[in-house]
């Protein structure tokens, strides 16, 4: 059942990196119940509970948690809990009356985590904003783009995805560890500002050793260099390139016919325009299909660009079961892999509400206990 299988985890529901952060332990095995309103929120994009990826794995219980019922029902289950995260802003889960003191000072063992954007403190703490600004504000966004171009907007993955569901993900099974040698729980305050920065630090040894630029697009691999590259083929597809070291880069130039050409050293800056137009004229001189046949599962560094649709039919994720479907949606398969203790996807994405009863039975409630928070409408 995978390698957190018997690890209990409340996650109070929320949007993007929090429920992504669930899914992750779920797959990994964790039991997850999330906490759901009575009322479905209409924040964020609505996502049909069939397609709601992010919450396959876990189970759904509606509760009215603001109610004198629904307060004593969270708070049971906190008491079992090994981990409890929310991705409210700041204060809003103390003014709800499940804040850390409270939490811990009834379950000292429990990992607390909190995901949020600009941090519990600090005077942004408070602000509404999403990835993209939290991107923005740690150099992310302005590295990334083409020579004259404005910042390029990567989707919502290295923000939400990764600097703040993974490191929230990592912090809390690091206090998990921690809580089952000392006993004592902890808060874990993940904010995407600071994973997303955190995620920079490879480009900060560029930038403070000198080789570095500002200026987008001048770089080894933002797409300054010729052979860090997508190239457009004869059928208006791209593919990509990324042979950085000397031995790849020859191959590629073998391969593609270009071996003997009176081309620039690749460390040359100066010419790498020179080598970007041979580059793209070759490129253009056959479809996409076919320089995968010449270049792909070569040392050449390449791959075909593929879109959402493509990815599923590729052999080499075909091969290893990238992509997996259940209920007839496809959805990216459990990662990491584990030899022992492999994850799996279990359960389809629940509607609102739909565990709620089975969840509480699982957790010790009877059903005496259930029909009660039933008549006073604290469950649903």
């Amino acid at each position: 059942m995978g390698p957190l299988a018997g690890l209990r985890v409340i996650e109070m529901a929320g949007i993007g990196p929090a429920p992504f952060c669930g899914m992750l332990l779920a797959d990994m095995g964790a039991e997850v119940l999330r906490i759901d309103r009575l009322v479905e929120s209409d924040i964020g994009i609505p996502v049909p509970p069939k397609f709601d990826l992010l919450s396959r794995n876990k189970r759904s219980a509606a509760v009215d948690i603001k109610s004198p019922e629904g307060k004593k029902t969270l708070l049971r289950l906190i008491e079992q809990a090994d981990v409890l995260f929310e991705g409210f802003r700041p204060g809003v889960m103390e003014r709800l009356g499940y804040g850390p003191q409270e939490c811990l000072r009834l379950n000292p063992r429990l990992v607390y985590g909190r995901m949020t954007g600009w941090g519990q403190d600090g005077p942004l703490s408070h602000a509404a904003s999403h990835d993209l600004n939290y991107i923005a504000l740690t150099g992310v966004l302005n590295a990334i783009g083409r020579k004259g171009d404005p910042p390029s907007i990567p989707l919502n993955l290295i923000g939400d995805f990764g600097g703040g569901s993974l490191y929230l993900a990592m912090g809390m099974l690091a206090a998990v560890l921690s809580a089952r040698t000392t006993g004592v729980g902890q808060v874990v305050d993940a904010a995407i500002l600071d994973g997303a920065a955190s995620l920079m630090s490879l480009i900060y040894s560029y930038r403070q050793m000198g080789d570095w630029s500002m200026e987008r697009g001048t770089n080894i691999t933002d797409s300054g260099s010729p052979f860090y590259d997508v190239y457009e083929t004869r059928d208006g597809l791209y593919v990509s390139v990324a042979p950085v070291e000397k031995k790849f880069y020859l191959e590629m130039l073998e391969r593609i016919g270009l071996a003997n050409a009176d081309l620039p050293p690749q460390s040359d800056r100066k010419g790498w325009a020179i080598i970007r137009a041979r580059l793209q004229s070759v490129f253009r001189s056959r479809t996409r299909d076919e320089w995968c046949t010449i270049l792909e599962g070569t040392d050449a560094c390449f791959a075909p660009v593929l879109d959402m649709d493509e990815c599923v039919k590729h052999p080499h994720n075909v091969a290893r079961k990238t992509y997996v479907e259940i209920d007839g949606v496809v959805n990216p398969a459990p990662a990491p892999r584990f030899s022992a203790t492999p994850s799996e996807l279990r359960k389809a994405p629940p509607a609102v509400g739909e565990d709620t009863e089975a969840a509480l039975v699982d957790w010790g409630f009877t059903q005496s206990e259930i029909a009660a928070l039933k008549v006073h409408s604290a469950i649903r």
